[in-house]
């Protein structure tokens, strides 16, 4: 059976002042840290008021970078390429579908990620690109590094359901239906998940060795020239 563990919280006593609070969370599994997992915590309450918001996903020899990102959903997010080569960047997730067809530079039109859920990147010339991105109603939003920590600051005092994510977590439906009650004031609150990751064939590619051939050939047989 599937399960996640939360360590019991851990309460220290920091320099926070008195309405703002700090949340740090670490994920790991069996084989130790994760990284690339999202921490988000929800107020119970009414979510802070929604403003305009952008974010940049960078296409970088030949990957997508960063390889995860947590969004509030209003987010106007920009695809610039910096190859030189072309990219045709897609999604066809149901949070998210569009299209964006060759092209380099700053020439493809930027996406607002109005709707909350998974949307998962591509790219239709090179099929190891891929991103994952979770749209969220919430701002209280990290993902975890290579040590599998996240640090969410500056978090207005009060209680909040904190989750965790990532893309090839097992499990995540029920993850999601069983967040953990935080109650957050001056002090700083630790929170550890444990969770169990499926292949990675499910949901990363590894780039091949002779990625930085030149492309030019893809790009024409792509664009029928």
């Amino acid at each position: 059976m599937w399960r996640i563990v939360l360590a019991s919280l851990v309460v220290g006593f920091s320099t926070l002042t008195a309405d703002a609070a700090e949340l740090r969370g670490t994920v790991s599994n069996e084989q130790g840290a994760v990284e690339n997992a999202v921490i988000y915590a929800i107020p119970l309450g009414s979510p802070p008021a929604a403003s305009a918001a952008e974010a940049i996903i960078d296409q970088v020899d030949k990957l997508y970078t960063p390889f995860v990102s947590a969004l509030r959903a209003g987010t106007t997010v920009k695809f610039p390429n910096k190859d030189n080569i072309k990219h045709h960047l897609y999604s066809v997730s149901k949070a998210k579908s569009f299209e964006r067809p060759l092209y380099t530079g700053q020439k493809a039109a930027p996406v607002v990620f109005d709707k909350q859920g998974e949307v998962t990147l591509g790219c239709n010339i090179h099929d190891w690109m891929i991103a994952h991105i979770l749209v969220l109603d919430t701002p209280y939003t990290k993902v975890t590094d290579k040590t599998g920590q996240a640090v969410i600051s500056d978090m207005p005092a009060g209680t909040y359901a904190v989750r965790v994510w990532h893309p090839g977590m097992k499990g995540k439906k029920k993850a999601a239906k069983n967040p953990r009650t935080v109650t957050l004031a001056a002090a700083a609150v630790e929170i550890d998940f444990k969770i169990r990751l499926r292949p990675k064939s499910r949901w990363w590619r590894e780039k091949p060795a002779d990625a930085d051939k030149n492309y030019a050939d893809d790009e024409r047989n792509s664009t029928g020239n």
